[in-house]
């Protein structure tokens, strides 16, 4: 029987599900894989899903998708957008959204897993199909492996995966060497002393210390590093008081940080760092502020000779003009660790979801910024079709290039 995958996604679109969060999803996925014949072990990494189908002597070949969804509520106004919500690490009930895609990576992997089930006399060795939690909080890869994965199932040749992006339906990206940034989440309290609102003499006032620290922050990019580099310094969050005439005694920041290699990695925490502390005492702080790392992810970077391997498989399937070098993405991943710690190449790659004719009547306005919503819009909708059909051969296609 074939699966329904248009019927999949939706189904996981309407249901999503926050980080560490996706017992449905897992639940799905899970069954799936074992009606194509898997074996399959749940809660690795707590919600973790990997599934193990072996077709005799060969290379093992490991599949990565994510399954978790955004505390963001939707807003596309597709017929199955989702109404859920949840409660968050801090205890809020938020708006859920698959405003990254993850439901189409799921289903995507599910199709393709079907495909080669169905095609295993044309290859042969281990696929180990990996659906991940928690990859938006940056701690779905690592909790996996810190359970085991790496000792409990056949360890990897070659990892791959791919994600959905607002490139036209059809199109791959892909690159060698660096194909995502590295970044760091961090959480910042800055401490003043707190008061009355018609006496701020007598305090200090944390929110203007967060005014001009959030200020600061903006020229750690635009004067310290160099115009050929990249990378990105994000205030995403501020938090501070209760009451119009309260001054608090602190406020919080939290930042998002984006750099593609170790050294601009360090140069910029240190500048963060420098002037975070450097504002506080301008602020007369008497009180350190503090500086807690919440993830770090390291850069998403592409095997030189298993992506040439599988960009030539690409271009074999999809044709040249279909497969491009999307450029380094400022985006962050947690996928790597998965080859990191088995010491083996990486092949990570894009493929478009957005629809062909909007898109190519976007660049030619110089509208695709504020015509074609991104990752994380509440916006964000993927095109079904072709999407699902690309999705499913482009990991057909690279599994089959190093399953032999």
């Amino acid at each position: 029987m074939t699966i329904d995958l248009e019927a999949l996604f939706i189904d996981l679109h309407r249901h999503p599900e926050l980080s560490f969060q996706e017992t449905r999803t897992a639940a799905i996925a899970a069954g799936h894989l074992r009606d194509l014949g898997l074996e399959v072990e749940v809660g690795v990494g707590r919600t973790g899903v990997v599934g193990v189908l072996r077709n005799g002597d060969g290379p093992v070949v490991w599949a990565r998708a994510d399954m978790d969804a955004l505390p963001v509520v939707e807003q596309s106004g597709l017929p199955y957008a989702s109404t859920a919500t949840a409660t968050d690490p801090d205890g809020h009930e938020v708006g859920v959204m698959h405003a990254c895609g993850h439901d189409m990576h799921v289903t995507a992997m599910i199709g393709a897993v079907e495909e080669l089930a169905r095609t295993k006399d044309d290859w042969s060795g281990t696929l180990v199909v990996v659906i991940q939690p928690a990859e938006e909080v940056g701690g779905g890869a690592r909790a996996m492996l810190d359970d085991g994965a790496l000792d409990r199932f056949p360890r990897p040749d070659v990892v791959i995966g791919q994600h959905v992006t607002p490139l036209p339906a059809g199109m791959i990206g892909v690159r060698p060497g660096p194909q995502m940034s590295a970044s760091d989440g961090l959480h910042v309290v800055l401490r003043g002393r707190g008061g009355h609102g018609s006496r701020p003499h007598a305090t200090i006032d944390p929110v203007v210390m967060a005014a001009a620290t959030v200020m600061r922050l903006q020229t750690v990019v635009s004067r310290e590093v160099d115009p050929h580099d990249l990378a990105v310094v994000t205030v995403g969050a501020i938090h501070a008081g209760t009451k119009n005439n309260i001054i608090p005694a602190e406020a919080t920041l939290e930042l998002s940080l984006r750099y593609p290699d170790e050294a601009l990695r360090e140069k910029v925490l240190a500048s963060v760092e420098r002037v975070i502390r450097a504002e506080a005492m301008a602020s007369g702080a008497v009180e350190d502020p503090t500086i807690e790392t919440l993830h770090t992810l390291p850069a998403t970077i592409n095997d030189a000779e298993a992506t040439a391997r599988a960009t030539a498989a690409f271009r074999a399937a999809f044709g040249d003009a279909n497969v491009v070098d999307p450029g380094l993405f400022t985006g962050s991943e947690d996928v790597s660790w998965f080859a990191r710690d088995a010491g083996v190449p990486l092949v990570f790659w894009f493929w478009g979801g957005a629809d062909p004719v909007r898109f190519a009547a976007a660049v030619a306005n110089g509208t695709v910024d504020s015509e074609i919503a991104t990752n994380h819009s509440p916006f964000f909708a993927v095109e079904i079709h072709p999407t699902i059909e690309i999705g499913v051969r482009a990991l057909t296609v690279a599994a089959r290039e190093f399953l032999g």
